[in-house]
């Protein structure tokens, strides 16, 4: 799939967008717009290493299994994350979202993603089910959900669901 890029400005600052950003328990909350049933693949969920598996929303999805693992944590302005999806897991997905201050304590938000098929029908199949327009919505609708967190909860309280170690 083609690069997919979406931003938003949140009014929190950025210290405090990592920092939900961060954890990755925290994405099953605002990434409802993509995916559900998230587990965790470790019990520790912030920071580099933290990893979750989760199934995609996506309309006659076979293979909607996929997981994501954050591979780079620089605080407070970039998380690199790498995945795989797909039939076999074969689909690789690579993940980045970045933090840049917008001033009077506002936080602009980019999260840019990539799918690399390996296969030709795996490229067919992306590309006949519309799947890149299905991210690029579900993505900005994820943003805006992430927003509307940040900016209506109190920092430190409890936003909702999060994500668990499976079988926890």
């Amino acid at each position: 799939m083609d690069r997919v890029t979406t931003a938003v400005t949140v009014e929190r600052p950025c210290e405090e967008v990592f920092d939900y950003l961060a954890d990755i328990a925290n994405h099953a909350e605002f990434m409802v717009p993509l995916f559900k049933d998230w587990h965790l693949t470790r019990v520790n969920s912030y920071g580099r290493g933290a990893g979750a598996r989760f199934r995609s929303t996506a309309r006659m999805d076979r293979f909607g299994w996929g997981e994501l693992t954050f591979l780079d944590v620089q605080a407070p302005q970039r998380i690199v994350a790498a995945g795989r999806g797909g039939k076999y897991n074969r689909i690789e997905t690579s993940w980045e979202w970045t933090l840049e201050p917008q001033g009077s304590g506002s936080t602009r938000v980019e999260l840019v993603f990539e799918s690399e098929p390996p296969l030709p029908t795996d490229k067919l199949v992306e590309t006949l089910s519309g799947r890149r327009a299905w991210f690029r919505r579900g993505a900005r609708k994820s943003l805006q959900q992430l927003r509307a967190i940040l900016e209506q909860s109190p920092r430190g309280k409890r936003r909702g669901v999060r994500a668990s170690v499976a079988g926890l």
